[in-house]
């Protein structure tokens, strides 16, 4: 059995892997990250598996690679990582005071298998509260929206703006680690071997 290869750049994705207590090694998929698709869900699924892809001529024979993607998704609109500031401040002001959807895809590839493939994606709920123009841009002046998708992070200073959630909290973080846990069992139990 080879090594578990994380292809994500994401310290949060990085962390939360980290809950399986299974060993695995960080291998950016530095791809660009090109929507096609209107559907959240699609995107996704698409985006993480082109991440594992990316890394897999960079892997081992016998070498299990996760890739993953999130973006956030408001009625029609798919909100990834913000540009700059100004595009932060459109997307928490299009979010506050309402519920969207966080999507997270995740690709596991068996590269030995011969390229032996899962691909899903998780949906999760977020109720936002009311937040005033001072408290969106006294958020952005944290620096903390620049790297997520939708302009936030839950586990962060937004987290006080979150009135619930319907769904998995870890999938909102960026990584839906215990429905992806049950893929890498099966992993699990070679290295036990």
């Amino acid at each position: 059995m080879g090594k578990l290869i994380l292809a994500s750049a994401s310290p949060r994705r990085k962390e939360l892997l980290s809950l399986t207590g299974l060993p695995f090694t960080v291998i950016p998929g530095n791809g660009e990250e090109v929507i096609h698709t209107s559907d959240p869900a699609e995107a996704v699924e698409a985006l993480s598996r082109e991440k594992a892809e990316a890394v897999c001529g960079r892997a081992g024979e016998e070498d299990v690679i996760i890739g993953a993607d999130t973006v956030v998704a408001l009625d029609s609109l798919i909100l990834g990582k913000p540009a700059g500031e100004e595009e932060a401040f459109s997307m928490l002001k299009r979010l506050q005071g309402r519920e969207h959807a966080v999507y997270t895809g995740v690709t596991v590839l068996e590269k030995g298998k011969p390229l032996e493939r899962v691909t899903f994606s998780e949906k999760t709920t977020v109720h936002v509260l009311p937040m005033t123009d001072e408290e969106i841009l006294d958020y952005i002046a944290t620096g903390e929206p620049m790297d997520k998708a939708g302009a936030y992070g839950i586990q962060g200073r937004f987290a006080v703006y979150v009135r619930g959630i319907e769904g998995d909290y870890q999938n909102v973080v960026g990584l839906p680690v215990s429905r992806l846990y049950g893929f890498l069992r099966k992993y699990k139990e070679n290295l036990n071997d």
